[in-house]
């Protein structure tokens, strides 16, 4: 369990100058792939105090494409009295896997974001990992400061869109772009409906700032195309509009916008439009940040699982990941350190629940995949992660390591104490489990139900793998593209799971590991309690926390 600490999250907002939006497109890329085109995607990364890199975020990836423009934006904190060095990487992606290392490498630029947000749009050309140039390729930053926190939620349709294609019918998306003094930014990129020429898109929001700058009467310009697999997209019609138009007309009856191509128009007498897109809903509003969710009272209940199952090998043996060194340390206790001393920054009383699965405990020997480490089922907590570290110590000789890898048992656990605060009228209470495993979980079907059961409370995942075990079970888990369903079917609601592999972070200070298995949490959170609707609680003081006892 932590609770983020008022004084100290004042101290961060007064040192943080501000949040910018940083906006990344490419052209030239090189193309490795043969019949197509390169599908790129942009992975961000910052630099460490001691100079070791670690990965902030990735864009989407945009299929047969040399010169991308991602949709996805990476916001980051600005200090104008810290250098913040930043790291573009351009991969090709052939495979579902987080893994980068057998991805094409199309290019990189690093930079400061001093220099990023000095220049509003910086472009530089690409560079391979040999100092070389990558080709003709570039890549083209823009920095825009977040002033405004209002976001617009849409429901679209459209009728009677072109059909563009020979077999079948048009498969449209649609493209939102502002108006800079630089010229036209994507904005944001609906999915693509397939098939159908009448198409009814999901609902989305768009941040007022990347929409229109949070000028009402900013242009917005709105792009209907035709999905290609080959990237050769055909436009079907383009209109242009203002948020003020859209929330007037919206409030009475849907905005309507023809389509109008403008090529086709000068080709074809008496033509009148390629299709009408209609705006049913569109309503701004405000939206709240992590933070105050945080100062408004909300408590985040912290809990950790360690993997005792025997594929670890003999804690006794050097070869075992369980093995502690002369030195004190293994992979477990470096996950456990890096991860909880910065945890502890934001605890008002530093317990943290903790629990085993995967061994065979005393006096029994029964295997249990849920045990107290302090082996007190009636106070799992330990003080700390002074105190998560000596009962993991005093636990290990205790435990005879076995098996199977089941991880369902104990998110079932964290689940149960989640489902009872997903009554909760205020957004008072969340919930955040680690576990730190070597291996393949055995319980796939029922982890995955587990998870989508999860994704509707108020609750996030993080995995962390240690040891070189195949990990692309687990990368599954994390993803974000609407694949993780349930034994029944049900899909997730929400991605709430983040795995990552120790061993990228080997090198790297602790806070890396720190850093990149905490950063989707405070998106999680807020996306959770948007979703829901419920507010900060609007209290200094937060809600007693709920027992971690089984």
């Amino acid at each position: 369990m932590f609770v983020l600490q008022l004084h100290h999250l004042s101290d961060m907002a007064a040192q943080c100058v501000t949040k910018v939006e940083l906006t990344v497109s490419c052209d030239h890329l090189l193309d490795k792939d043969i019949g197509s085109k390169s599908d790129p995607l942009c992975v961000l990364s910052m630099s460490s105090s001691d100079s070791q890199w670690y990965e902030l975020g990735r864009t989407e990836q945009v299929q047969n494409c040399l010169s991308p423009k991602f949709a996805k934006k990476f916001v980051i904190d600005y200090y104008f009295e810290i250098v913040q060095k930043l790291k573009f990487g351009i991969y090709d992606i052939d495979n579902k896997t987080i893994d980068l290392s057998d991805d094409d490498f199309l290019g990189q630029l690093e930079c400061t974001l001093g220099q990023v947000v000095s220049s509003k749009k910086l472009t530089r050309p690409l560079i391979l990992k040999n100092k070389h140039p990558a080709g003709k390729g570039t890549i083209t930053i823009s920095a825009e400061e977040i002033k405004d926190n209002r976001v617009a939620n849409f429901e679209v349709e459209a009728r009677k869109l072109d059909n563009k294609d020979f077999f079948g019918k048009s498969d449209p998306y649609l493209e939102f772009h502002k108006q800079t003094s630089t010229g036209w930014q994507l904005a944001h990129r609906t999915e693509v409906v397939n098939n159908n020429l009448n198409p009814t898109w999901k609902p989305f929001r768009i941040p007022l700032q990347s929409l229109c700058g949070g000028d009402m009467d900013n242009p917005i310009k709105v792009e209907c195309y035709d999905y290609d697999n080959d990237g050769s997209h055909d436009l079907i019609g383009i209109f242009e509009t203002t948020m003020k138009r859209l929330q007037e007309a919206s409030r009475t009856s849907p905005a309507e916008f023809e389509c109008v191509n403008s090529k086709k128009k000068q080709k074809k007498k008496g033509y009148k439009n390629s299709g009408v897109v209609s705006v049913k809903f569109c309503q701004v509003v405000k939206e709240y940040t992590f933070l105050d969710y945080i100062m408004g009272g909300c408590q985040i209940n912290f809990t950790v699982a360690v993997d005792f199952t025997g594929s670890n090998g003999d804690p006794k043996s050097p070869q075992s990941l369980h093995y502690i060194s002369p030195q004190g340390v293994n992979e477990y206790l470096s996950a456990i350190w890096s991860v909880g001393n910065v945890i502890q920054d934001y605890d008002s009383d530093k317990m943290f629940p903790a629990f085993g699965f995967g061994a065979q405990i005393p006096p029994s020997w029964q295997v249990s995949h849920e045990f107290p480490l302090n082996f007190n089922p009636a106070n799992p907590f330990c003080t700390g992660v002074e105190g998560i570290v000596e009962a993991y110590r005093v636990c290990l000789p205790q435990v005879k390591l076995y098996g199977p890898t089941n991880f369902s048992p104990i998110i079932n656990h964290v689940a149960r104490f989640a489902n009872q605060a997903v009554q909760q009228t205020t957004a008072s209470q969340y919930f955040v489990l680690l576990i730190i495993t070597d291996g393949v979980i055995t319980d796939m079907d029922q982890t995955r139900s587990a998870i989508v059961n999860a994704s509707r409370l108020p609750m996030s995942i993080i995995i962390v793998g240690v040891g070189g075990a195949d990990f692309s079970a687990m990368e599954f888990l994390d993803g974000d593209d609407g694949s993780l369903r349930s034994l029944t079917g049900e899909p997730a609601m929400r991605d709430i799971v983040q795995f990552v592999p120790f061993r990228q972070f080997k090198n790297t200070p602790p806070e890396a590991l720190a850093k990149s298995v905490l950063a989707e949490i405070p998106t999680q959170l807020t996306d959770f309690f948007r979703t829901m609707k419920l507010n900060p609680p609007k209290s200094s003081n937060p809600a007693p926390n709920p027992a971690g006892t089984i």
